[in-house]
């Protein structure tokens, strides 16, 4: 998409980028002594590098191609493409707009063109991803006689009947979800047989998504789509699109069950970019817990950054993490270019408009034409939204991974020239690390997409899933090493062992059990008591802690208050409410080993991956105002719950502990704190949300008789988080030391040692202790 209006004069200093005449101009904005800017780095234009057309494509595949204005592949749409044509499953993994749609369109069409009976399957974790794709291959299809009988159509949730009919009668390309290939095709694969029998090639779009359970859930459901194909005679190939993570071949191939190439230097061409990283200062006047001190908040700073860039005439999107923050940070801009200029004040406007196609069109064109110079959104726009011509991103609060982050960023400066992207840090200790270790942020990614296909919980109600559609054999218990889990599902009469294979039982109904992107074990249904409307789903031992009675609840970025929960029936009832608070729970935890599956010992110093059983317990909540300040504290009676899962833990002698400065006193502050920071910290090695963790810390632990600390998977069997610490662990240690040095607070504050969960009121924390402690472990492990 081209930009209808002219780039603004950037009238800055000869020789200076857009980007960074833009970052004056915010920089000048910035009041009396603060000195927000942590970092800024000047990363050059790449130009494009382009590949011959490959020798094998279909003639009517070039022609469509060179009518849309593209002349040539760039150099990874090649390589990819040509090994996807010769059977290698492939992973491209390159930038946000280096045009990986191409890589698999180009063998998907030419196979389509070349066999009348080929087929395809497009899988995206999201619906709105999905019908762009689906659009952009529509462009192509309709383009050419040759390619329209393709027939391309949606297959999903909003797919009406008669529309799901004459997809399964005539489309040879079906561009659906996981969700979709679960309960429905997989299911019911026999009506698909002669879909089935030809396909050729599997999309596995932004698989760098699927992580944590609901990533496993679709590795298992991917084993299940190769052994259907295989029962009617196909070997698909697959091709995977990815984000820039750490390892995304290794990652990929654990998704598909299959060895899968990589494909990772991009070809594609951008203008310079400015990156400025932006730690809003503490605010003198605000106390949070603990008299702790505060920051300004993410949101406040971004919108007054949007207003000065707005004023500057650049084209800003801004990502903020849920819609009212959107709403509030749209609001506040307006405010302050209301006091500039009314006119542009009428020009930004929040994205509010959920997954909706038509809404989504009409902020693109907003954008493009200039009517809207400025717009508020959450991380909803980050996949599925074409739009190009930026001028400027502002990302305010760091969106959990280094490949978010890029996916944002890689909004500006679409259209070759200068941009500015700017990301401000909120009060957590892993935007405290990332502003002051731009090297996390700029250079080779270390996070890497974490699945665990094996765990028990997990792999049980697959396997039903997968007997349903063809009894097991011998042969794939052992593959999928399942004897024992297929055993106990056998003691609890959910699948019987015959003569030709295992087979469920006749009441089963496994695909309607099985939420996969609702966690494990029983789910607590989240519904909206005025309309009825189900809004999604938690597991039950999670529930307390995320939809107690009075909790806010964020869906696709609207918020909801929690009215009633009942963990008999299985039900949480909310209401929808625009709080001037969130809530954060507060939970004691108890912690048992109940295996020791690694263990290595360094004199003072020992390190183990271990089985632990898990007891916690909701006792309350915190409210907090926008701005960080604790409104109050509010008691709760909930029941316990026991979680039996994986930590990665480590132990230190009180000798050494004496030794390095902490007196005996200080031990449980100085461990507690090196436990939160842990926590906020391991989503830099692993792909996963703050709240997939927990952490325990004692001075003196039963099972060790020691200063013991764990980290630990919040998912029943463990999602491979906890692994991933443990593997990573003298890289992810030194980056929680490092984030808890950088943040300038005296005793610790919600940017380095407090949580927002604890279950001690965050009392007591030591910061310095915290240090001595991750020092010490360091320079005994390395």
């Amino acid at each position: 998409m081209n930009a209808a209006s002219p780039i603004p004069d950037p009238g800055g200093t000869p020789g200076e980028t857009y980007g960074q005449m833009l970052l004056g101009r915010v920089v000048a904005g910035v009041t009396g002594n603060e000195d927000p800017l942590t970092f800024t780095a000047q990363l050059p234009a790449r130009r494009a590098r382009f590949a011959e057309w490959p020798e094998w494509l279909h003639p009517s595949v070039v022609r469509t191609l060179r009518e849309h204005s593209v002349t040539a592949p760039w150099t990874h749409q090649s390589e990819a493409a040509n090994l996807a044509h010769h059977g290698n499953h492939v992973v491209v993994a390159t930038g946000t707009a280096s045009g990986k749609s191409l890589a698999y369109q180009l063998p998907v069409l030419t196979a389509m063109a070349s066999d009348p009976l080929a087929t395809a399957l497009y899988l995206s974790p999201t619906k709105a991803l999905g019908s762009d794709q689906l659009r952009a291959v529509l462009s192509l299809t309709d383009f050419d006689a040759e390619l329209r009988g393709t027939n391309p159509s949606a297959y999903d949730g909003d797919t009406s009947t008669e529309l799901r009919t004459w997809a399964r009668e005539n489309s040879r390309w079906l561009f659906t979800n996981p969700d979709m290939l679960h309960i429905s095709l997989l299911r019911t694969h026999q009506r698909w047989a002669h879909f089935f029998r030809n396909l050729k090639y599997v999309i596995v779009d932004e698989c760098h998504s699927y992580r944590g359970v609901f990533g496993s859930n679709v590795a298992l459901i991917l084993r299940r789509l190769r052994r259907i194909a295989a029962r009617y005679g196909a070997e698909p190939t697959f091709i995977l699109a990815s984000a820039t993570t750490a390892d995304p071949g290794v990652a990929a191939s654990r998704l598909i069950g299959a060895h899968c190439a990589e494909v990772t230097d991009d070809g594609s061409p951008h203008g310079p970019r400015t990156v400025a990283l932006w730690e809003p200062p503490l605010v003198p006047a605000l106390t949070g817990e603990n008299g702790s001190p505060v920051r300004r908040p993410a949101g406040a700073e971004a919108a007054r950054i949007m207003a000065d860039l707005m004023i500057e005439g650049a084209r800003t999107l801004t990502f903020v993490r849920s819609r009212r923050g959107a709403e509030l940070t749209a609001l506040a801009t307006k405010r302050l270019l209301a006091e500039v200029d009314t006119d542009l004040a009428e020009r930004v406007a929040p994205y509010r408009a959920g997954y909706l196609a038509e809404d989504r069109r009409e902020l693109e064109a907003a954008l493009a034409d200039g009517t809207l110079l400025g717009a508020a959104t959450t991380n909803a726009l980050e996949l599925g939204v074409d739009i190009a011509g930026l001028d400027a991103v502002v990302v305010a609060g760091f969106p959990g991974t280094v490949a978010s982050f890029w996916q944002q960023a890689g909004r500006s400066g679409r259209r070759g020239e200068g941009s500015l992207v700017v990301l401000i840090a909120r009060d957590d200790p892993l935007d405290t690390y990332l502003v002051h270790h731009p090297a996390a942020i700029l250079e080779k990614p270390v996070e890497a997409t974490v699945t665990d296909p094996g765990n028990p919980y997990v792999l049980g109600p697959q396997l039903l899933c997968a007997a349903m559609e063809l009894p097991l054999s011998e042969a794939e218990v052992e593959a999928f090493g399942a004897l024992e889990v297929l055993t106990a599902l056998a003691e609890q009469g959910k699948i019987r062992q015959r003569k030709h294979g295992w087979f469920v039982t006749a009441d089963s109904n496994p695909h309607g059990s099985l939420d996969i992107r609702g966690g494990i074990g029983t789910q607590v249904a989240i519904v909206d008591g005025q309309s009825g409307r189900m809004l999604g789903t938690v597991d039950a031992g999670r529930a307390p802690a995320t939809v107690h009675p009075g909790a806010v609840h964020i869906h696709q970025g609207e918020s909801y208050v929690v009215d009633e929960l009942d963990l008999e029936v299985g039900l949480a009832l909310v209401h929808a409410e625009n709080p001037d608070w969130t809530t954060s729970a507060r939970e004691t935890t108890e912690i048992t080993v109940t295996e020791q599956l690694e263990h290595k010992n360094y004199g003072d110093i020992a390190v183990s991956l271990v089985r632990v059983e898990v007891t916690h317990q909701v006792v309350g909540y915190l409210r907090r105002l926008n701005s960080g300040e604790v409104l109050d504290s509010i008691e709760l009676d909930m029941p316990e719950h026991t979680l039996q899962t994986r930590a990665v833990m480590y132990t230190i002698t009180p000798e050494l502990l004496e030794s390095v400065g902490v007196a005996p006193e200080r031990f449980p502050g100085s461990l507690h704190a090196a436990e939160h920071a842990a926590i906020g910290l391991l989503p830099l090695v692993a792909i996963c949300d703050r709240g997939d963790i927990g952490g325990v810390s004692t001075a003196v632990h039963a099972d060790t008789g020691l200063p013991t600390v764990f980290v630990y998977d919040g998912h029943a069997g463990g999602a491979g988080f906890a692994d991933r610490g443990h593997s990573e662990l003298s890289r992810w240690l030194t980056a929680t030391r490092d984030a808890i040095t950088s943040c300038e607070c005296s005793h610790g504050c919600p940017s380095c040692v407090y949580s927002p969960k604890c279950g001690n009121g965050n009392d007591p924390l030591d910061k310095d202790g915290a240090v001595r402690v991750l020092t010490a472990v360091l320079d005994t492990i390395n």
